[in-house]
Parts: C-alpha cells; sequence; structure tokens
C-alpha cells in the first residue's frame, strides 16, 4: 500500500502510457480484420476504409465498450488472493499492456494478423500464474474464453455461409440479378441498422448515460432500432438509385452490375464492422487500464469499480491513432489471402462477423475479432466450395494464433518482475 501512495502518480502516468499504447497495437493490427474485406472486395480504398473506421470504431469503442471490459477487468483474476497485495495487480497490469502492445507492435511491423484478445488474456493470464500464483487465474473463466475462440468463428461462419446462400437464391441465381439487388438489398441494410442501434441501445447508452438515469426497456429498444433499421433502408435505397445498369461490363461478368449494387451495401457492413470491433475490442486496452486506476483510486483491490468515461475515451483514441497510422499495412493483405472476395461475398462475410462480435460484445464475451472475421470469410469461401480457399495461408494464420498466446504471456512475465524489481 505504501509503494501505490509513493508512486501513485508515476503508475497513473505509465499505465495510461501502457493502455494507450496498446489501444494504438489494436487499431494498427486489427484494423484488417474489421475493414480488410472492405478494401479486398475493393468496394472501397484504403483511404475511404480508414475514413470509416476512423469514426465507427471509436464510435463503438466510446458508445458500447463497456460490458467487455468488466470481463477483462475483474473476470480473469480472483480478487480474493491480491486482497493483501494490490499493488501486485498495478504491476500485473501494467506488464500485461506493455507486453500485449509489444507484441502487436512487432507483428504489425511484420505484417501478422494477430488476435488482440489473445495477446492481451496471455500476457494476464501468465503474469497472473506465474508471477502470483496458480490459484490467481479464474481458470473456469479462462476456460469459457478460450471455448469463445472455438464458438465464435463457427458462429460466424455460419451466420456469413448462410447469408450468402440467401444471397445465391434470393439475388445471384434469378434471371435478372440486377432488379432483384435492388429489391432486397434494402432489406439487408435494415438488418445492419437494426442490430447496431440495438446493441448500443442496449449496451451501449447504459453506462455513457447511467449518471442522467437514462434507460430502456427491451421492447423499448427493440422499438427504436426498428426506427434506425428504417432510416438506415431509406437511405440506402437513396443510394442505390443512383446505381445503373453497366450493360457493356456485363458482357465480360455477368454479376458486374450487381456487385455495384453489393458495394453500395459493404459501406454499411463496413461501418457496422467497425462499430462492433471498437466496441469489442476496445476493452483489450482499457480492461487492464481500469483494474489499475481503481486500485491507485481506492487502494484496494475491489469485484466491481466504476468505468470512467475518460478510459474509454483513451482506448478509442487509441484505436483510431493505430489504425490511421499503420492500419494499413494488414488491411491492405488480409482482405486478399484467403479466398477471392467480390462486394457480395465480402458484405455476407463482414455482416456475419460483425453480427457475431455484437451479440459477444454484449454478453461480455471477449471474443478475438481475428478469429470471428477468418471464420466468416472461411464460411462464404465454403458456400463455393473447399477450392476458393487459399489452405496455405489459412495454415500461416493459424500459427501466428498459436504463437500469439506464449509470447504475450512471455513478454507480461518478464516484465511483471521487471516494474516489481523497480517499485519494491
Amino acid at each position: 500500500m505504501d509503494i501505490l501512495n509513493e508512486y501513485n502518480t508515476i503508475l497513473l502516468i505509465l499505465v495510461c502510457t501502457f493502455g494507450f499504447f496498446m489501444a494504438w497495437g489494436v487499431g494498427a493490427n486489427d484494423v484488417a480484420n474489421a475493414m480488410g474485406t472492405s478494401v479486398g472486395s475493393k468496394a472501397l480504398t484504403i483511404k475511404q476504409a480508414i475514413l470509416i473506421a476512423m469514426v465507427f470504431e471509436f464510435a463503438g469503442a466510446y458508445l458500447a465498450g463497456g460490458e467487455v471490459t468488466k470481463t477483462i477487468r475483474k473476470g480473469l483474476i480472483d480478487a480474493d488472493v491480491l486482497a493483501g497485495s494490490p499493488e501486485l495487480l498495478v504491476f500485473g497490469m501494467m506488464s500485461a499492456l506493455l507486453a500485449a502492445g509489444t507484441w502487436l507492435l512487432v507483428a504489425t511491423a511484420r505484417g501478422w494478423p494477430v488476435s488482440t484478445t489473445h495477446s492481451i488474456i496471455g500476457a494476464i493470464v501468465g503474469f497472473a500464474a506465474v508471477g502470483i500464483s496458480m490459484e490467481a487465474v479464474k481458470w473456469g473463466k479462462v476456460g469459457s474464453v478460450v471455448a469463445s475462440w472455438v464458438v465464435a468463428p463457427v458462429l460466424a461462419g455460419t451466420i456469413s455461409f448462410i447469408l450468402f446462400r440467401s444471397v445465391q437464391k434470393l439475388i445471384l441465381t434469378q434471371e435478372n440479378p440486377f432488379a432483384r439487388a435492388k429489391k432486397y438489398i434494402p432489406i439487408y441494410m435494415f438488418g445492419v441498422g437494426f442490430l447496431m442501434a440495438m446493441v448500443t441501445i442496449l449496451k451501449g447508452l447504459k453506462h455513457v448515460f447511467k449518471s442522467h438515469d437514462i434507460s430502456f426497456s427491451f421492447g423499448e429498444a427493440a422499438l427504436w432500432a426498428t426506427v434506425v433499421g428504417i432510416v438506415v433502408a431509406f437511405i440506402g435505397k437513396l443510394l442505390l438509385n443512383r446505381v445503373h445498369r453497366d450493360e457493356p461490363a456485363e458482357q465480360e461478368n455477368r454479376f458486374a452490375s450487381v456487385e455495384k449494387v453489393f458495394a453500395v451495401l459493404m459501406i454499411f457492413t463496413a461501418c457496422a464492422m467497425a462499430f462492433a470491433h471498437g466496441s469489442n475490442d476496445v476493452a483489450n486496452a482499457v480492461g487492464p487500464l481500469a483494474a489499475v486506476y481503481s486500485v491507485l483510486d481506492s487502494g484496494v483491490v475491489t469485484t466491481s469499480s466504476k468505468m470512467p468515461g475518460w478510459i474509454l475515451l483513451l482506448g478509442a483514441s487509441g484505436i483510431v491513432v493505430g489504425l490511421a497510422t499503420l492500419g494499413f499495412k494488414v488491411m491492405a493483405t488480409i482482405g486478399k489471402k484467403i479466398t477471392e472476395l467480390t462486394p457480395s461475398r465480402g458484405f455476407a462475410a463482414e455482416l456475419g462477423a460483425a453480427g457475431t462480435v455484437v451479440v459477444a460484445s454484449g454478453t461480455g464475451l471477449p471474443v478475438s475479432t481475428t478469429q470471428v472475421l477468418v471464420g466468416a470469410v472461411l464460411g462464404v469461401g465454403l458456400a463455393r466450395g473447399i477450392g476458393a480457399l487459399n489452405l496455405r495461408a489459412i495454415g500461416t494464420i493459424f500459427m501466428s494464433w498459436v504463437v500469439t498466446l506464449p509470447a504475450g504471456a512471455g513478454l507480461a512475465i518478464l516484465f511483471f518482475f521487471l516494474f516489481k524489481g523497480i517499485f519494491s
């Protein structure tokens, strides 16, 4: 306790710096997962994707990022074990942020698309198990998180598979696919708007406007979400009216005009994916930061604490800076490696992934956006047959996932004993 009083300001500055560094890594590396399909399918340019991601990643992180932070902050470590030595939690969370951020910097510099969720959870479990005790880790919670890494990609793949099949049945296999696309795509747009609005109202506004006693029942949320969905579909309909059939292009590709329609839809799904990504992955940076702030503020390790708005703001800003500075490196490649994407395929993958991440974010499960997106793209690829998949690229991606967990854990253990030696 004396250590925390003596070095309170220095520790707070350090943890804010490491939290921002980690958030930067989330933006620089994971942005590929949120926007890579849009760039890979040529629906958006890299500059357009970064602009959309900056706005909606920030909105998702700030408005709907509170739920997952609870799981990261207090779900993985047993607070009772650390009750007598709160400084160990401070050193550990600082180590976790610095370790995960460092690994993301190395991976991004090499163009490896790795999971930021793996990085931070591996780091937290690493310092807690080795630096404190095996009993300090809530292994049951870790097990459910690990299970989500299997469940989430399968769920995302299944949703994307079904979505793309519906696109094939309703539009692509019909006699006049261009007219059918204009008819059915506003319905998909309604789904995008409804899904995002539901999570924002039920989960995001809850903590943002909590101090103003504003809350919504499920029915009220569904009603407002329906209104938002209709508005999104209406705006989409107006944009679709400006898309005209390109008959010369159809001589080379029967679906050329249809893909132009889907490119409009992808603007909406890209926004949805960026929002979902921000809402889920901001937790990786601000969860440990919130835990340290709580200990430094109160002097004790608590099982629940308030999430200050400035911490979410810091994390959201870090994500935006990260994707604006180095996000293009991974974004430019991941959208093309797993399978050949077109706007219609990219739409199905993005919406399936966004829906999965948003549901996971709403239930407090910190899923890996990397795995969800890869699962969704695999689902779309499988809808066209296994020959449409680049199995070699998929194998490389799986290997990077395997390395990430021990890398985060090893660096966190190293930094933990370093901080402990400096401040103790």
